[in-house]
């Protein structure tokens, strides 16, 4: 799908407030409201928008000790890959699984309480799955820079 100008304005804006309503953009943008709707309506369709979220503050729902765990798999082979990644997306600790490539496998990104509660993931449910040969955890003192906006403009 190709991206005019508007759509990409749209879809800033969007990005720095999923709530804002049609009526605001359509001031904001020189637009009727109907054509706001059909816009988005057509981002949405052609899958442009994937989703509506809500951003939580992990400090304020007590989860705010962040690591990058990477991860080395004892074997390549599809079956060790797929049985793997079908394992990790049931961790709700891991918020981001990236297959990579390099020295390892995989990068998780999990977020959890604190220290102890990392201790327990890594014991009780990470190094219980299958096919994994070794970890490397880094932990993170603090975020610099986090976003999820893409910059369009």
């Amino acid at each position: 799908m190709s991206l005019d100008e508007i759509d990409k304005k749209i879809l800033q804006k969007l990005q720095n407030d999923s709530k804002i309503t049609n009526k605001k953009l359509s001031s904001e943008l020189n637009l009727s409201v109907t054509a706001i709707f059909e816009r988005i309506k057509r981002l949405e369709r052609n899958r442009v928008i994937s989703r509506y979220v809500a951003l939580v503050k992990p400090a304020e729902v007590d989860r705010s000790f962040m690591v990058f765990c990477q991860i080395k798999l004892v074997q390549h082979s599809k079956n060790y890959v797929i049985k793997f990644e079908e394992e990790i997306i049931q961790l709700h600790e891991v918020l981001e699984c990236y297959h990579v490539s390099g020295e390892y496998d995989y990068i998780l990104k999990i977020l959890v309480k604190d220290m102890e509660a990392y201790r327990e993931f890594l014991l009780n449910k990470l190094t219980n799955l299958n096919h994994i040969g070794s970890t490397q955890s880094t932990f993170i003192i603090s975020p610099v820079k986090s976003t999820t906006a893409i910059d369009l403009l």
